[in-house]
């Protein structure tokens, strides 16, 4: 039996920093990039002597990175230990494991546990493959004296090999790093291996054949248990409660999100002190999680493009970091910032979802709007337009355009404030020319900002002009789009078929 489970990458258009308290929302767009976990048997048959072992083996492979890792589990205490060199630990999946592992011995009752048992003393054999928008191919594209476009991404084979930065970019003493594009791969990572062990196991039943209203209850609790696991699980080896707005995008899908009280995972942590796994796995599963999630998606006829300006990424916690310490040395001015600032989000959302509204009642006349826009500069989206609904979509568009700038410019302020470069003069530039282009509306840096990445929405078919000139301007316009579905599963193993869908689905031409 082989499970092959996958979840999206994530950006955060709105709620950077603020997302981190309650009860400030951020809208999260969950993307066509798709972390892969395949979890089948290390043997086929039970061996007879296996009923004395008080272990079981896992092996861990990552193609992408050529590292495979050995571990012996144990069948008491549930937990991993590594029988392979350490260089090749991944925490957030051997977090994963163990957590996956307990939840099904919490839940589980005697005549479900003996069958787990045996499916243990098989051995798991969990591989995992991120697409390639999660990491930078800019070097290879540049080797290759291709130029930098979407085009000479497709090139690349599905599950490219990974390139390290070198030791000496990143300083003497820091090991070298993947080079990512701030897509949250960890989260993805963390929940397409939870989600695909759970099913594996039992615990949940992710198959969306039956479309009866019972299935579909059954599929929203299960969906509950996986997030659960995987926000701990991430937690855990991040070590420290973050918001969580990634893994629940990763689980559920592009949404607006406010984060759970950082107290319902103190159990987790208690597990780190020596608390039983499967207790504290229990006090998870039955604990108060707050968190709340609206669905969300662009409005129809609209493409989320990213880009990356291949200046390495930032360092989101130091960012972090120095925004609390400066909340800290100047409560009274960050508190206003912050307050404009989550308005301005909330506005923008409010606008986004007025367009939904309009397309969905006056189909037409959006749509004729959204295609006269694509080929205009924003300056004149409004000429000529007489028509009254036609007029007020028009208007809900440039509002949605005034108030993008409004975040900006707050987010540039608290960056200047606390001295980071949430919005860095480079960015502003390239994002003020993106905004001024034929069929842009909006143009920002995604999450905490930086250097990592830019985004764009664009109207209808004009996404082609804004990679042509992020090219130009030497930022790669990735293959990445906006894809609402959350985890799911997978026929199968994503090597064995063309992956033509992540280029097939997006128009490039």
């Amino acid at each position: 039996m082989e499970v092959v489970a996958s979840a999206p990458g994530k950006v955060l258009m709105t709620g950077g920093y603020l997302i981190l308290e309650r009860p400030n929302a951020g809208i999260v767009l969950s993307t066509s990039a798709r972390f892969y976990a395949i979890v089948k048997p290390i043997h086929e048959a039970i061996k007879p002597e296996s009923w004395a072992w008080s272990w079981t083996d896992v092996k861990l492979t990552s193609p992408q990175l050529s590292r495979e890792s050995m571990y012996k589990l144990s069948r008491k205490h549930l937990t991993l230990q590594c029988v392979s060199s350490s260089e090749s630990r991944n925490p957030f999946v051997e977090n994963a494991i163990q957590y996956t592992i307990a939840a099904a011995h919490a839940t589980f009752d005697k005549n479900k546990k003996e069958a787990l048992d045996k499916l243990l003393l098989q051995g798991l054999d969990i591989t995992i493959l991120g697409c390639n928008d999660f990491y930078s191919y800019r070097n290879q594209i540049e080797a290759l004296g291709l130029p930098l476009t979407p085009e000479a991404l497709a090139t690349l084979p599905p599950f490219t090999s990974i390139t390290f930065n070198s030791e000496e970019s990143n300083g003497a003493n820091c090991k070298p790093e993947v080079a990512k594009t701030g897509l949250g791969s960890s989260a993805a990572m963390t929940t397409a291996v939870v989600a695909a062990l759970l099913h594996y196991l039992g615990v949940v039943n992710l198959s969306t054949s039956s479309a009866d209203q019972h299935q579909e209850n059954k599929n929203s609790t299960d969906l509950d248990i996986v997030q659960m696991i995987a926000q701990s699980a991430h937690c855990i080896a991040q070590g420290k409660v973050g918001s969580g707005f990634d893994v629940s995008s990763a689980v559920y899908g592009s949404q607006r999100y406010v984060r759970f009280s950082p107290e319902v995972l103190s159990a987790a942590q208690a597990a780190v002190k020596g608390m039983p796994l499967e207790e504290v796995i229990g006090n998870i599963l039955n604990g108060k999680w707050d968190h709340e999630r609206t669905e969300f998606s662009l409005p129809p006829l609209m493409t989320l493009l990213l880009g990356e300006p291949g200046t390495g990424g930032s360092s989101t916690p130091s960012m972090v970091g120095a925004v609390k310490k400066w909340q800290k040395a100047d409560p009274e001015k960050s508190q206003e910032t912050w307050r404009k600032l989550a308005d301005a989000n909330s506005e923008l959302e409010t606008q986004l979802n007025m367009l939904r509204k309009l397309a969905k009642e006056h189909w037409d006349a959006y749509k004729c709007v959204i295609e006269n826009c694509s080929r205009l500069k924003p300056a004149k989206w409004m000429e000529g337009v007489t028509e009254l609904i036609k007029a007020e979509v028009v208007k809900v568009l440039l509002k949605a355009r005034e108030v993008m700038l409004e975040i900006r410019n707050h987010m540039r302020t608290m960056g200047e404030a606390a001295g980071v470069p949430i919005e860095p003069e480079s960015q502003t530039k390239l994002l003020d020319a993106t905004m001024n282009m034929e069929g842009v509306l909006l143009a920002g840096v995604p999450g905490a900002g930086g250097f990592d990445a830019v985004f764009a929405v664009t109207l209808g078919d004009s996404s082609r002009n804004v990679t042509n000139a992020w090219s130009s301007h030497n930022v790669l316009a990735l293959l990445v789009r906006e894809d609402p579905q959350g985890v799911c599963l997978e026929s199968g193993d994503p090597r064995c078929r063309e992956i033509i869908s992540a280029v097939s689905s997006v128009n490039i031409k």
